[in-house]
């Protein structure tokens, strides 16, 4: 299975594509059942995460289970939203832009 959720959100601002955030300014509260809760904010090509709850633009919710299965692939994030199994609350706009932040 995957790199655990805290493994994946502490690599993930060294891993962030600048030429693809560039221009972005957004938040996400990310809420993993069982593992944690990460604060990322993207400000023009420069990702940030703290571990926390916070204001965030959308937040996005899934068991640690799930979020894992999409990390790794073997779970589509969108069939995962429409099946229930990923949450979604705030600016479903700023949520679809995530792959670029995370892929």
């Amino acid at each position: 299975m995957a790199e655990s959720a805290r493994e994946f959100f502490e690599s993930l601002p060294g891993r962030a594509d600048a030429s693809k955030v560039s221009g972005m300014n957004n938040s996400y509260l990310f809420d993993i059942a069982d593992a944690g809760m990460w604060l990322v904010t993207v400000e023009d090509g420069v990702v940030s995460v703290r571990e926390g709850e916070g204001e965030a633009d959308a937040t996005i919710s899934a068991s640690d289970e799930n979020f894992r299965r999409i990390l790794s692939g073997e779970q589509n994030a969108t069939a995962a939203y429409m099946s229930g199994k990923l949450k979604i609350k705030g600016d479903m706009g700023l949520a679809m832009k995530l792959q670029k932040v995370i892929g």
